[in-house]
């Protein structure tokens, strides 16, 4: 493991994860650090007590995206040859869509600076974005001459609609925050100062629900994207009976019908 994610938790069992390479504007670009990432997410999916993940990024950048000077050295997952470079991808930044995908825990990506290239797409495997005022965005790979190899043509399809998408994509233009929540990239804009409180007390409105069901609705949206309505209904219903059975369900029963706040605990 190295240092390239700061974790904090919180009393509320929120896990902030802080990309910490400011001085390489928190590219994505060594193995080991991709790995860390994956072996992070891994971590916590396995930890009951986690309730929400807060992804940011030190310094002024979230995240500058692959490291254009390993690109031009072909270094790193630029070495070798196409067959080397194709499983270079696999085996390392392809890991993160895949480990964040899989995340049940919800996740909130404070972006606190440019994310442009693969740290849009870093941004976009998070469920919910929110932005600061100094947030920047860039599908930027086609000004590169490469294609979103880490995740970026599927997700981000998916967060905007394939048009929009695809003009972001194939211009490789910057918008900035404001245009960011017109087009739903991100819920809402804050002053740079405020960003992680703004993070954490959404986290924290997160983190105050049953934490098992949390884990079902995320995983029940998930599936649904790609489920015909019969089958997300079929999946809904397992779910729900899982819930029905949950300690967290009679205590929010409880609660509502006693007019007091629940007290939910890991299962």
């Amino acid at each position: 493991m190295t240092d390239f994610l700061i974790e904090q938790r919180d009393e509320h069992g929120i896990v902030t994860l802080t990309m910490n390479r400011p001085e390489q504007r928190n590219a994505l670009s060594e193995e080991h650090e991709m790995l860390e990432f994956v072996q992070t997410c891994h971590r916590l999916e396995r930890d009951d007590t986690v309730r929400a993940v807060v992804l940011t990024g030190a310094g002024s950048a979230f995240s500058a995206g692959g490291n254009v000077k390993h690109m031009r050295d072909k270094k790193s997952f630029s070495a070798g040859s196409p067959i080397q470079v194709c499983d270079a991808y696999r085996r390392g930044i392809q890991q993160i869509p895949l480990a964040l995908y899989h995340l049940n825990v919800p996740t909130i990506a404070a972006i606190n600076g440019p994310a442009i290239g693969a740290g849009l797409d870093l941004a976009c495997m998070c469920d919910i974005r929110i932005g600061s005022d100094s947030a920047l965005f860039a599908a930027s790979f086609i000004k590169l001459g490469i294609v979103p190899a880490d995740g970026g043509a599927w997700l981000l399809s998916r967060v905007l609609g394939a048009p929009k998408a695809l003009e972001l994509m194939l211009t490789g233009d910057r918008i900035n925050a404001d245009e960011a929540q017109k087009i739903g990239l991100i819920t809402r804009v804050v002053a740079s100062n405020d960003l992680l409180t703004e993070a954490h007390a959404l986290a924290r409105r997160v983190a105050q629900q049953p934490p098992l069901t949390l884990r079902l609705t995320k995983r029940l949206l998930r599936e649904s994207q790609f489920a015909s309505l019969q089958s997300s209904l079929e999946l809904a219903a397992a779910y729900q009976a899982l819930a029905h059975h949950t300690k967290d369900h009679d205590e929010a029963v409880a609660a509502f019908l006693e007019k007091r706040s629940p007290s939910y605990h890991a299962q």
